[in-house]
């Protein structure tokens, strides 16, 4: 049914298991819906009347489900061809799309548990470019060695000078230490969150949600307040924990980051729905050095490829979509983040030039307005309304104003830039620190900011903009004369017409 791909013309199909496939999803969605539909048709039907209607409206949906896979089995078709892939599918509105294959950025297998179990994959053919849908072809699904074999031909383009100390081959595998780092992400307080409140939605639903209330209240009827909501903040917080813990094992078991043949970087991982995410190298642009606060202070760091051809709708799809690191030692990320860019050794390691001490000024003031402006509010409520908000209102400012100084020094700290050799690299941020490496021949110009307040202060904000990555990274807040010239040699010719020499 496939011939060698760059040398066939024949049409190919999906495979044909996918009808199975969606037979068995509509089925749980219909075994799902059972049971509640079930009680609540007893009450007028009876049991058994009741069963019987489930079963036929199950036999129905399923029915309707796979006959509706099958009529799209039937009307997609797939060809690679020397030049271009071309997809044809749809009954009443047909679709025909076509992507040149040296445009090509992007193949990337996922499958989950239900294709793992019958041999298949999802594969997702992108170009990397800001055209929504039209920048890239799905194919759900394939047998996963036809997906192997397509990825491996669309992307197996050499390197030029890409020879050196680092060979093709495994770049960094999973340890199981790396999990403890789970907890310490802003993921775990999240999913606490959310867990209380789902507790509570599905008591809603269930119409007990005052009988859970009433449950939790007499638990603690003879402890103090504070010492009640300690309690239920940390087990919340508990919750959380675990969720991580297992959304982490979820993401990144079997992880495995590899250079292949061809100049390829590729990311295998996943627990229950495997994923391989490919990046070609010579789109490489550089790595980010990300700390979130809580990675930071138990030493760690993940690393983020900065990389053309990641479609915006791609990165909406999966946000750690150009992660090549999860969170790990920072030593470790710099040395992964160092074989990644076939560098000696890491340029987000470099000494960075420290920015003037009015941009700490400027944080400082900033994060004390922030903290401050619901202090204010609830003083003068405070005095319009109840004294008790005045207590609120000095609670709000013990915790508050603090922290918030606390951050804008570290963030001050953070700030930094340099060059260091073919890179530039910008660092900035407190809760989400940035260590961005980018290379000198990827920028492809500079914005220079400069507000009323940054003038009197003398400093300003340069920014290499890119079509890689983000698409802009900045120097905040470097001193005016030292942030120019470091834009200046970073990009020769680049900004010098717009200079004044003096």
């Amino acid at each position: 049914m496939s011939t060698a791909a760059g040398h066939g013309s024949d049409w190919r199909r999906l495979h044909p298991r996918t009808v199975l496939v969606s037979a068995l999803v509509m089925a749980g969605v219909a075994a799902g819906a059972a049971v509640p539909v079930t009680v609540a048709l007893s009450g007028r039907l009876g049991y058994a009347a009741a069963i019987g209607w489930v079963l036929a409206g199950a036999a129905l949906l399923t029915g309707c489900g796979a006959g509706a896979d099958y009529v799209r089995w039937r009307r997609t078709r797939y060809r690679v061809g020397a030049e271009r892939v071309d997809l044809h599918t749809g009954l009443l509105l047909v679709k025909r799309r076509s992507l040149a294959r040296e445009r090509i950025r992007s193949v990337d297998l996922t499958a989950h548990p239900l294709l793992r179990i019958l041999g298949l994959v999802s594969v997702r053919i992108g170009t990397g470019e800001q055209t929504g849908g039209d920048s890239t072809l799905e194919l759900d699904p394939l047998s996963r060695a036809e997906g192997e074999r397509l990825r491996r031909d669309l992307l197996d383009r050499a390197v030029p000078g890409a020879a050196g100390t680092h060979s093709d081959g495994v770049v960094a595998s999973l340890d199981l230490r790396w999990i403890r780092y789970a907890p310490v992400s802003f993921v775990a307080p999240m999913l606490g969150g959310a867990a209380v409140g789902g507790v509570l939605q599905i008591s809603e639903w269930v119409g007990a949600q005052g009988e859970v209330i009433d449950w939790v209240a007499d638990r603690f009827r003879d402890t103090p307040l504070v010492w009640a909501v300690a309690v239920l903040v940390v087990a919340a917080l508990a919750a959380g924990v675990v969720g991580a813990l297992g959304l982490w094992a979820e993401m990144w078991w079997n992880y495995r980051l590899e250079r292949e043949p061809g100049g390829t970087l590729r990311v295998t991982r996943g627990l229950l729905t495997s994923r391989s995410l490919s990046v070609e190298e010579r789109r490489l642009r550089g790595v980010d050095l990300v700390e979130p606060l809580g990675v930071r202070l138990a030493g760690a760091a993940r690393v983020d490829a900065i990389t053309t051809g990641l479609a915006k709708d791609e990165e909406s799809r999966a946000a750690d979509h150009n992660t090549l690191l999860p969170a790990a030692p920072r030593a470790l990320a710099g040395t992964i983040a160092a074989g990644v860019l076939r560098e000696p050794s890491s340029p987000t390691g470099a000494p960075l030039t420290a920015h003037p001490p009015a941009a700490r000024g400027r944080r400082l003031r900033r994060a004390l307005a922030v903290a401050l402006a619901p202090v204010v509010v609830q003083a003068l409520l405070g005095v319009l309304v109840t004294p008790v908000l005045l207590w609120t209102a000095l609670a709000c400012a013990v915790v508050a104003v603090p922290a918030a100084a606390l951050l804008a020094l570290d963030a001050y700290r953070s700030l930094g830039h340099a060059l260091s050799g073919g890179y530039l690299v910008t660092r900035s941020g407190s809760v989400r620190r940035s260590t961005a490496a980018l290379q000198r021949s990827g920028v492809i110009g500079w914005t220079v900011k400069q507000s009323w307040f940054q003038r009197r202060a003398g400093l300003l904000s340069v920014t290499a903009t890119t079509a890689a990555g983000g698409g802009a990274y900045t120097a905040h807040d470097t001193d005016a004369s030292e942030g120019l010239a470091f834009a200046a040699e970073a990009v020769p010719g680049l900004l010098e017409p717009f200079l004044e020499r003096g």
